[in-house]
């Protein structure tokens, strides 16, 4: 669905989400940006916090309001003050080597944040998760949300956004409502994350298929998690938790050919062993530790998991209690890239 058939229907129905103002955290970010035009087409004001200038003005040129800070201002909760739901998009998505300023940013400023948002009277809030939280490097097989959060996580990312899930879901309570959704493996137009690195990684002649890459991904089109976003604010009930994604999992290799195809770049044919490959990640994941972060590998446990494993999600708990269904298939999603290269 484009954003002028949104626009559209909007117009035709009247507002159809029952929020008048909606305050938003990351959206600069790929997904921020996609959830402003979302609900500014659904007739939703939305108020953004941005830290640059940059960011400022290309949030403001999708109609959002701006407050200028981040999440740890103290006076965050004025810059909420008026707004009634929250979504918290913010987030260091780094899949290298844990650091400090990810624990920082991915958890207390989750916390900070939400203590804003009850002091500001807010009283539904959306926390954007991944299925990242359930990684170790072993596969995800068609999981749903009754699995545990590991014990021994893949790295970083998924340590830092699981804690982060802890603190959000501590929050609810009766004045506030909380929600978490986990899409996979995000992609779409105006992408500036999974796609610009995997055409880099082609470019430079450093791409190869671990395995041959014919393992199962689940994947969710930037329409479809705004859409997601939507009806948990509508049907989401609080302290819950949803997988989001496009609806059967896909190869990751047919994927992700696909989404090299639209950008005009032939598919390359090199391949390399799984255990190759996780054995690399794990020396750089030690070597990253015993040097105190100094060195930097080109491989981690973290991003193995993330694309050498099958990962695959089932989203029936979304479809029965949101009344979730995607609203863009692959093959649109995939002409609506190829379009943009005209």
């Amino acid at each position: 669905m484009t954003d002028s058939s949104i626009a559209a229907q909007a117009a035709a129905t009247g507002k159809l989400v029952p929020f008048q103002r909606i305050f938003l955290t990351g959206g600069s970010g790929y997904v921020g940006r996609n959830l402003i035009r979302h609900f500014i087409a659904r007739g939703v004001a939305v108020t953004t916090l941005v830290r640059s200038d940059v960011s400022a003005e290309r949030v403001q040129a999708l109609g959002a309001t701006l407050f200028r800070g981040d999440i740890f201002d103290g006076g965050l909760a004025t810059g909420m003050a008026g707004c009634d739901a929250l979504i918290h998009a913010a987030a260091d998505t780094d899949h290298g080597p844990a650091k400090e300023r990810q624990r920082r940013v991915n958890e207390d400023g989750t916390r900070a944040v939400l203590d804003a948002t009850r002091a500001a009277g807010i009283r539904k809030v959306i926390h954007l998760s991944t299925e990242s939280v359930l990684a170790t490097g072993k596969p995800l097989v068609n999981v749903n949300e009754t699995m545990p959060l590991p014990v021994k996580p893949a790295g970083g990312y998924s340590r830092t956004k699981a804690a982060a899930e802890r603190i959000a879901l501590a929050a609810t309570g009766s004045d506030l409502a909380v929600v978490v959704l986990r899409p996979r493996f995000v992609w779409g137009r105006d992408d500036t994350t999974a796609l610009p690195a995997l055409t880099e990684a082609v470019r430079s002649g450093k791409f190869a298929w671990i395995s041959g890459g014919r393992y199962l991904t689940s994947t969710t089109h930037i329409a479809n998690l705004c859409a997601a976003v939507e009806l948990a604010l509508l049907h989401g009930r609080s302290g819950e938790v949803y997988f989001i994604s496009d609806g059967e999992p896909v190869q990751f290799r047919t994927i992700v050919s696909a989404l090299l195809e639209t950008q005009g770049l032939a598919v390359p044919d090199k391949t390399v062993p799984r255990t190759v490959v996780r054995s690399v990640a794990a020396i750089g994941d030690l070597l990253a530790t015993i040097s105190g972060g100094r060195i930097v590998p080109p491989l981690t446990l973290q991003s193995y998991a993330t694309s050498a494993v099958e990962v695959s999600l089932d989203i029936s708990k979304a479809r029965h209690e949101l009344r979730y269904s995607p609203v863009i298939s692959r093959e649109q999603g995939l002409e609506e890239l190829r379009s943009a290269q005209h």
